[in-house]
Formats: C-alpha cells, sequence, structure tokens
C-alpha cells in the first residue's frame, strides 16, 4: 500500500492547461497586427543571388562565375545564371561582380534586391533580380516530440511553425514559459513566451530569425518524476549493495559452520 501510494503520488499531475491561447475568443472578433518578419541580413548568412533580364547576354556578368569552365557550361552560365551562394563576411559586405563590395547586414532580401536593381539599372535595362536567403536555421530543443535544426526555406517562419515541424510540445512541456534565445547586436539575449496567452501573436518575438533556439522546458510533474526516478535508482543500487554483502557473509558463516 505504502508503494502504491508513493507511486501514485509520483504521477500526480499539476492544474496546467495544455491548450494553446486560452483567451483567444476575447481577441477573435478583433483585427490582430502582425510584427514585421522579414529577416535583417547579418555576418556569415548565405545568400543566392541571380541576376537575369529580357537579354541574357547583357546581365551574365552580374553573375558568379563557374568555377570549372568550359564551352557548354559558358553558355549555359549566358542562358542560365549560376546558382553560387555569396556568404557575407564579418563585417556585414558581400563581393558582388562588377559592382564590388556592397554593404548588405542589416538589409532585408528585398532591400538589397532594390538596391541591386538600382544599380544594375543604370548598365541593363529591367534586370530582374532574386536574394534568397539560404541558412536560415532555428534549434527546437526540449520538450517536443521531435527536438532538431530545423531548416526553413521560407522567410514568413513563426515561433508556431517551429514548434509544429518539432511535432507538436509533449504533455510535459511548460507552455507558460517558453524560452527563446536569439543573438541581438553581437549578444545572446533571452526572450520569454507564453503560448497560452493570445498575445503572443503581436509580439515582435513572435517571428523567428536565423540562428534562434526555442527551448520548451519541462513542467514541475517532468521534473518531480525525474527526480523521484533518480531518487528510486539510488534506493535500488543502495539496496542490491546491501543484499548481496549479506550473502556473502551469510555464506562466509554457513561455510565455517559447516566445518
Amino acid at each position: 500500500m505504502a508503494v502504491a501510494v508513493v507511486v501514485m503520488a509520483s504521477c500526480s499531475t499539476t492544474n496546467r492547461s495544455l491548450t494553446y491561447f486560452e483567451d483567444i475568443d476575447s481577441v477573435a472578433s478583433q483585427e490582430v497586427l502582425q510584427s514585421d518578419y522579414s529577416l535583417k541580413i547579418i555576418p556569415d548568412d548565405e545568400l543566392l543571388i541571380t541576376v537575369t533580364s529580357m537579354m541574357p547576354n547583357a546581365t551574365a556578368m552580374y553573375n558568379l562565375p563557374l568555377s570549372n569552365p568550359s564551352t557548354r557550361n559558358a553558355i549555359l552560365a549566358v542562358t542560365q545564371p549560376q546558382q553560387q551562394t555569396y556568404v557575407v563576411d564579418k563585417n556585414g559586405n558581400i563581393q558582388f561582380p562588377v559592382l564590388g563590395e556592397i554593404k548588405v547586414e542589416g538589409l532585408s532580401t528585398q532591400e538589397l534586391r532594390e538596391e541591386l536593381v538600382k544599380r544594375i539599372s543604370k548598365d541593363v535595362k529591367d534586370p530582374i533580380v532574386r536574394v534568397q536567403l539560404v541558412n536560415f536555421r532555428i534549434n527546437v530543443l526540449g520538450e517536443v516530440r521531435n527536438p532538431h535544426a530545423v531548416s526553413v526555406r521560407k522567410e514568413r517562419y513563426s515561433i508556431l511553425d517551429a514548434i509544429a515541424d518539432a511535432g507538436d510540445l509533449t504533455v510535459y512541456g511548460e507552455r507558460e514559459n517558453v524560452l527563446l534565445i536569439r543573438e541581438e547586436n553581437g549578444k545572446m539575449v533571452c526572450h520569454r513566451l507564453n503560448l497560452n496567452d493570445a498575445d503572443i501573436l503581436k509580439s515582435p518575438y513572435f517571428y523567428l530569425r536565423q540562428n534562434d533556439v526555442v527551448y520548451i522546458e519541462p513542467n514541475k510533474v517532468r521534473q518531480d518524476n525525474s527526480k523521484y526516478n533518480q531518487y528510486n535508482s539510488y534506493k535500488i543500487s543502495v539496496v542490491s549493495t546491501i543484499v548481496s554483502a549479506c550473502s556473502v557473509i551469510a555464506s562466509l558463516i554457513i561455510a565455517l559452520t559447516v566445518k
């Protein structure tokens, strides 16, 4: 009976809600203003930039050259811009063909596209420029069903997208105190988010940025169960040692008595 009481106590649950956005009805009839989700380019970002136009020959020079040029590849370089990337250096710059060094840190991909179109338009009529961030990655850790690094292919990516890609929270996930770790101005900054509060939809941290870490802390039930299991393992180990010692002593006593 004592063991049963202890087991039941260890499995008890706290009065925690598993529902997201508990107060959503209070804002359901109102328009929720979304925060800006556009990403700002930072050092070490990898950018895919291609330039083309109605006259491919005129824009070929604005694309990265092939590493192993050949006659066939040279023709393809004119008709089909190469899928090669630019890595932003520690000073926030990239080296762009013809245009030289360009400061890209702090710009969004849309702003960089507009800047490139403006510069290239001086020599080429109606250039078409595509800018894409290709190393957008988020780490989701803790009490989720599939913790892992998520490779993101779009810029509009929220904390809900990250949780969904990680298989949702387990029943032991702390929904009211989600930890978001983000690099801001060269420093690692921590923010707390409450998934039970509909106001998270208006939070400036609702949309994620490159290299963000989302950590779902274990709730009190998980922590208590962990401590209980560790304590039980310790007790079992101690009891096992004592039983083994008693067995050896008993064997010695029996052996001496027989003699």
